[in-house]
């Protein structure tokens, strides 16, 4: 029997964690491995520890023996569609050997062969403000169109627009890291692109078909995330959340970091202005993230082309407002001193030129990449 079997089986075990798995592979094939950690075979030194604090994990685990049959996980990942592949497979990607996180087992739909390519992650917020999402999209987009593979989590907001930007270029092949077991789309909302990037790209999980996105998941594949990156760009973070998990992961890892910079009063970018503050890059264009990769394309002289209408006088006043912050009427009226009538006739302009949106009596700008969002 193949070693996909073990593995899967192995990987799959309730109350396994990459520590204990990572243990119980180490210099053992899956399949005594499997047979160590399930009963089968005396556990190692270190094991038989966990056993004793844990005597209900030894009993589940033998239980489990003859719950999770290696040759059923060997069908159903082929089935799925799934690689698995152990640290001791030629594929493993190099540039997780030797990390002091590196996983076990990989769980792969998709080409690994993307990973040779340069490789920058675009992270942030699930809450994302449109500007941001645009941002994102446009980034991804843009570093796709330059041969660069864009990396994250396919999570919604932030990550969801960067790799649907770069799915938006010709030959861009994302990378996504996930939470959750490659045959369960998650969100639900992101299965379009859930598909397209294992089509054109790579989907890479350390848990196998069948792992439910529990909330404890996603922390952990943030680190594995970090080492795949050459450069990090957080667009937007609030104080605390899963983005800045991955910041600390990847300056453990000394990867080249950067923020994009927000409204100083904004929720959204509070993470990453606070990242700024304390000496972090600020990613204005994305010709900064090429210049931190060595790859400033500033001087080839082609500009992206913006079909819509410029705006123009009390306009432009209007869409500088708002791209500092979003802004209400209320706000509009006070910062452009316009009347009421001629600021309600400039922002239906502006909503019908696709430079603003309303968001619950909100207007913010949207740049030429809010459809990808």
């Amino acid at each position: 029997m193949s070693a996909d079997g073990h593995l899967a089986a192995l990987a799959g075990l309730q109350l396994m964690n990459p520590n204990r798995l990572r243990h119980v592979l180490h210099d053992r094939s899956p399949a005594e491995a499997f047979d160590m950690a399930t009963g089968a075979a005396a556990p190692s030194p270190v094991l038989a520890t966990i056993f004793r604090k844990n005597e209900g994990l030894a009993r589940l685990w033998r239980q489990q023996r003859a719950e999770r049959p290696p040759e059923s996980w060997a069908a159903i990942c082929a089935a799925a569609g799934v690689q698995v592949i152990g640290e001791s497979d030629p594929s493993y990607p190099a540039q997780l050997r030797g990390d002091p996180g590196a996983p076990a087992v990989l769980f792969v739909r998709g080409d690994l062969s993307v990973l040779d390519s340069r490789r920058v992650g675009i992270i942030g917020t699930r809450n994302a403000t449109q500007q941001g999402r645009a941002t994102a999209a446009r980034f991804g987009a843009e570093l796709a169109g330059a041969g660069i593979v864009v990396v994250s989590g396919l999570a919604r907001g932030i990550d969801a627009a960067a790799h649907r930007g770069a799915l938006h270029a010709p030959g861009g092949r994302p990378v996504g890291i996930v939470g959750n077991g490659l045959d369960i789309p998650y969100p639900k909302q992101n299965t379009d692109i859930w598909n397209e990037v294992a089509e054109r790209g790579v989907l890479i999980s350390e848990w196998p078909p069948g792992t439910r996105p529990d909330a404890f998941r996603f922390p952990l594949r943030n680190r594995i995330l970090a080492a795949l990156c050459e450069v990090l760009v957080v667009v937007e973070s609030r104080e605390k959340g899963g983005s800045l998990i991955t910041v600390h992961e990847a300056i453990n890892r000394s990867v080249v970091l950067m923020a994009v910079p927000g409204a100083v009063n904004s929720r959204a970018s509070a993470g990453t202005n606070a990242l700024i503050s304390d000496g972090v890059q600020s990613a204005l264009e994305t010709a900064d993230i090429l210049m931190a990769l060595g790859l400033d394309g500033r001087r080839a002289g082609r500009q992206r082309f913006d079909a819509r209408p410029q705006p123009s006088g009390s306009q432009t006043d209007i869409v500088v407002a708002c791209r500092d912050e979003p802004r209400t009427l209320d706000s509009l009226l006070l910062t452009t001193g316009l009347a009421i009538g001629e600021l309600a006739l400039a922002l239906a302009r502006l909503e019908r030129d696709g430079w603003l949106i309303e968001n619950g009596g909100w207007f913010e700008v949207v740049d030429e990449w809010a459809d990808l969002t």
